[in-house]
């Protein structure tokens, strides 16, 4: 395989075992929103990023992937790409000079303004917003730890931003990095094909989203809501609201108070809902 960094964008997208047919290299696409992940496991990608709405619009070059594989940067006959802890301690840190080096070679290739993210468990929470302000971003470049992380000189000399998708641990960022990039290429324009389904969503207006309901009316006893079969638009807009508001303070008080702060709405009315 090619040390090259491969990129993802033109061709076609089919079942295949074979993850690796939608990696092959492509001419920059102007104006096309760009991914740069640094992995040791270029393999894992595009992974799930290829099917769906997301793989429709990397094959119609609305985005484009590329990998930069950390492995070739290593150190020594065998690639090394980590060394033991300073000072000592369990585990493996990724070194300094060797992703230094992978850095700098995704740097000369990413788009101006591109910033520079680490899936790390210690970095500020990923959220809806975050994800907003990288999809109007040109691109953005993904740095995917393994073992027990990587230098911290690194995150230092590069400005980079940790990101974390939640409090708990996974063995490496390649999962991570997906989850980033499909929450953040759905907001591209045209990437869903209606913009209004961005608008109505979770965490669109700092609220969960309403129940959702589609045919059968009934099923297993159990109703439609009869407003929404109502034909009142008003009405339904004020009942979806309302479920909204209802579904937030119950399961996520942080974003109600959020919420409730930002609109000026009354403490009391917490109990009307």
């Amino acid at each position: 395989m090619s040390d090259a960094p491969r990129s993802h964008g033109r061709k076609s997208i089919r079942a295949s075992l074979q993850p690796q047919d939608l990696m092959a290299h492509n001419p920059r696409l102007a104006r096309a929103w760009r991914a740069q992940v640094i992995t040791l496991f270029p393999q894992a990608f595009p992974g799930v990023l290829g099917e769906s709405l997301t793989g429709k619009a990397l094959k119609d070059g609305l985005w484009q992937l590329e990998t930069t594989d950390l492995r070739p940067f290593g150190e020594g006959k065998h690639r090394n790409v980590d060394d033991t802890p300073a000072g000592g301690g369990a585990g493996m840190v990724l070194r300094p000079d060797v992703m230094g080096r992978a850095i700098e070679h995704a740097k000369s290739d990413a788009p101006e303004g591109a910033p520079i993210l680490y899936l790390s468990p210690r970095g500020r929470r990923f959220d809806q917003a975050m994800a907003q302000r990288l999809s109007e971003a040109p691109g953005v470049t993904l740095i995917c730890g393994r073992f027990e992380g990587m230098d911290e000189r690194v995150i230092e000399y590069y400005g980079i931003e940790e990101v974390s998708l939640g409090d708990f641990v996974l063995t490496g960022g390649e999962i991570a990095a997906q989850a980033l990039i499909d929450a953040t290429v759905r907001l591209i324009p045209r990437v869903l094909g209606n913009q209004a389904s961005t608008e109505e969503e979770s965490f669109s207006e700092g609220l969960l989203e309403h129940p959702q309901y589609t045919r059968p009316a009934v099923w297993k006893g159990l109703p439609i809501p009869e407003i929404l079969l109502s034909g009142h638009h008003g009405h339904i807009t004020s009942w979806r609201r309302a479920m909204a508001e209802r579904l937030t303070k119950e399961r996520r008080p942080d974003l109600w108070r959020a919420y409730r702060d930002t609109h000026g709405r009354d403490p009391d009315e917490d109990q009307e809902l």
